[in-house]
């Protein structure tokens, strides 16, 4: 089987599985350009949208899911925003201590 990760700018936005018949049983490396090729004009888009990757992990990094970023060398996982910080009591006005002066 062929895994074939659809990128958009640096995006993953799907990924394709391609039987092995598809990229002559060749293995990796040999076997990406031809897995291009089929998508490529499958989709009508650009061979270069279509990145090789392995479901072991065994290159590129990690096998990709749905919003994994690809910086050109490796696939790596979405960057979590962080999370709101949770409040506490000092987080919200505070009166200043009334000055009580002695008659």
């Amino acid at each position: 089987m062929g895994y074939f990760a659809h990128v958009t700018e640096t995006i993953v936005n799907e990924v394709h599985v391609l039987a092995d018949g598809v990229t002559d049983d060749l293995p990796f490396p040999e076997s990406e350009p031809l897995g291009q090729t089929f998508l490529a004009d499958l989709w009508g888009d650009t061979p270069q949208s279509y990145v090789e990757c392995s479901i072991e992990g065994a290159y590129r990094g990690c096998y990709p899911g749905v919003g994994y970023i690809w910086d050109g060398t490796i696939f790596a996982p979405p960057v979590e925003p962080e999370p709101d910080p949770v409040p506490t009591p000092d987080d919200y006005t505070v009166q200043p201590e009334p000055v009580i002066e002695a008659p």
